[in-house]
């Protein structure tokens, strides 16, 4: 059964770090594009990472640059994602994606886990 299952989720103060995990089987961790999307109420989901694990290439969102890093441990299945310097706004469910391009759209991503929430206070 495939399957993506997030954790690390949780409530901290703005300033403040988190790191989410995505535990995956091997086929899902050995796709091509490993990604995490987020969600917030009232908005649309968005992709705020990704990674491609053929040319080692990552990819982020403009609000999260520098202070997100997406990283994948193949030994482990598990792709992660460090966030630092969280803001408010940040507040979402972070969802974890694979599939076979980090260049196409969402509806490339064929494999998505139930999502973890992130609530930031200021």
């Amino acid at each position: 059964q495939v399957q993506l299952v997030e954790s690390g989720g949780g409530s901290v103060q703005a300033g403040g770090s988190l790191r989410l995990s995505c535990a995956g089987s091997r086929l899902t961790i050995n796709s091509r594009c490993m990604a995490w999307f987020r969600q917030a109420p009232g908005k649309e989901r968005e992709r705020v990472a990704a990674r491609d694990v053929g040319s080692l290439s990552s990819y982020y969102a403009d609000s999260v640059k520098g202070r997100f890093t997406i990283s994948r441990d193949s030994a482990k299945s598990t792709v992660y994602l460090q966030m630092y310097s969280l803001k408010p706004e940040d507040t979402a469910t972070y969802i974890c994606a694979a599939g076979p391009s980090c260049v196409g759209g969402m509806s490339d991503f064929r494999y998505w886990g139930q999502g973890t929430q992130v609530n930031v206070s200021s």
